[in-house]
């Protein structure tokens, strides 16, 4: 087949959609943040009642509110991974995206393939499978690249679907826990027979509070990471998808 005359370049035309990549500056601040709050926590003395440090305390927030914060710190680590992984440079590179223009203008199908085969991401992974199926119709080609964009969109979606899981876990464990300190509590009014001293109470009392604010205040904030990852991965999945099926376009009248 033979492609039309050249077109301007697929990376320059699609060049104003590079703005779709969230700034950077939000993970060059959050280590920083991160690193204040761990400082100041240890400053606190987790006995003095009424600070941040003794709601961190094991007697306080049990076994339960400490998995909690093992989900916020797995969490955490998904946001930053994503963000720094769902970018529209790393899932089409400028200087492959230029490479495989070069070989599609030059015709030089083979070298396509061998580019896409060495170099595995969501463009080349389009592409190749694209290119597999040169010599048939258009239409077969066309659905071909199509199956492979939802293919890799998908796999972008269950990349992210981790933190809509931590979401809806966190406010769960949270109640666990907050069930769980009032069975204490409830433990110790029978114990002694209905008449208890409240400062007996507050242990198992403290455990219901603390894992209802730490479920919550894992779940918030891992909730709208999620839906502004979601977002990114249809906007970029948008665009990747564009830019390959530009490549496929000059077979369209071939």
């Amino acid at each position: 087949m033979t492609p039309p005359p050249t077109s301007p370049s697929v990376r320059h035309r699609f060049a104003p959609m590079r703005n779709f990549s969230m700034p950077g500056r939000s993970l060059r601040w959050s280590v920083p943040c991160c690193l204040l709050l761990a400082s100041g926590l240890a400053a606190q003395d987790a006995t003095q009642p009424g600070t941040i440090a003794e709601m961190f305390a094991y007697d306080n927030a049990g076994f339960i509110g400490y998995l909690i914060v093992l989900m916020s710190v797995v969490g955490l680590g998904l946001v930053i991974e994503n963000c720094l992984s769902i970018q529209r440079d790393k899932l089409a590179p400028p200087h492959l995206l230029d490479e495989l223009e070069a070989l599609f203008e030059a015709e030089d199908y083979r070298q396509a393939v061998d580019l896409c085969a060495r170099d595995k991401n969501y463009l080349t992974n389009v592409v190749g499978k694209g290119l597999a199926r040169l010599g048939h119709p258009f239409a077969t080609l066309q659905e071909a690249v199509r199956e492979m964009q939802n293919d890799e969109t998908v796999r972008l979606f269950q990349r992210i679907g981790w933190l809509s899981l931590l979401a809806a876990m966190a406010p769960m464990m949270g109640l666990f826990g907050t069930v769980t300190g009032m069975f204490f509590t409830c433990s110790a009014i029978a114990a002694h027979g209905g008449t208890v001293n409240p400062a007996e109470l507050a242990s198992g009392i403290k455990m219901a509070l603390i894992t209802t604010i730490f479920g919550l205040s894992v779940a918030m904030p891992i909730s709208v990471a999620f839906y502004a990852l979601r977002n990114r991965v249809i906007r970029v999945a948008t665009e990747v998808n564009a830019l390959s099926e530009d490549l496929f376009d000059r077979f369209r009248k071939s």
